[in-house]
């Protein structure tokens, strides 16, 4: 009986530190025509070093992006014209942010945060598939986690050993 619950502690410990490994969201499924608070689970530095700058590309079809600020971080945007006008609430949308960017601050190695911003999902978006939001995590020295991985078809985020938090779209309803 020992050995089996020290195996299956073993296992568990295994998988949890694979879950955490990761930049990942909180809430893994939205509807596209309509507003998504994107919570980014950070859950380590880069390898024992304390992140100090998170940077999240806002994938096309998504809109009016609006980063949460946090404390002891410098919070900034990057604004560019879309592919396409989106319908935001009756209105044309051609231009927004394209990317959030935290930084300046420093979250241990040891520790655990998250990052947060309320966007848009747009109805053009398909729902027959996962959109994904690439993260950089910067850390002193240069070093750097890359969370880009976008999954080929066939393929799921867990073939890879970067891949960018992903967000199951649903129908709107």
């Amino acid at each position: 009986m020992k050995t089996l619950i020290a195996a299956t502690a073993a296992i568990l410990a295994a998988t949890l530190g694979t879950a955490f490994a990761h930049v990942t969201l909180e809430t893994q499924e939205a509807k596209v025509g309509s507003a998504y608070k994107a919570v980014f689970r950070v859950g380590h530095g880069c390898e024992g070093a304390p992140t100090t700058t998170i940077r999240v590309r806002i994938p096309e079809g998504v809109i009016s992006a609006k980063p949460m600020p946090k404390a002891g971080w410098e919070l900034k945007t990057v604004k560019g014209a879309y592919a396409k006008a989106y319908d935001y609430y009756g209105t044309p949308t051609t231009e927004g942010v394209t990317e959030v960017v935290w930084s300046g601050g420093s979250l241990p190695d040891d520790f655990y945060d998250e990052f947060v911003m309320r966007v848009y999902l747009t109805a053009d978006l398909p729902t027959t598939q996962v959109l994904y939001f690439p993260v950089v995590q910067e850390c002193p020295e240069g070093k750097a986690e890359r969370w880009i991985e976008i999954p080929a078809t066939g393929k799921v985020a867990d073939d890879y050993e970067m891949p960018a938090p992903g967000l199951k779209l649903l129908p709107e309803g």
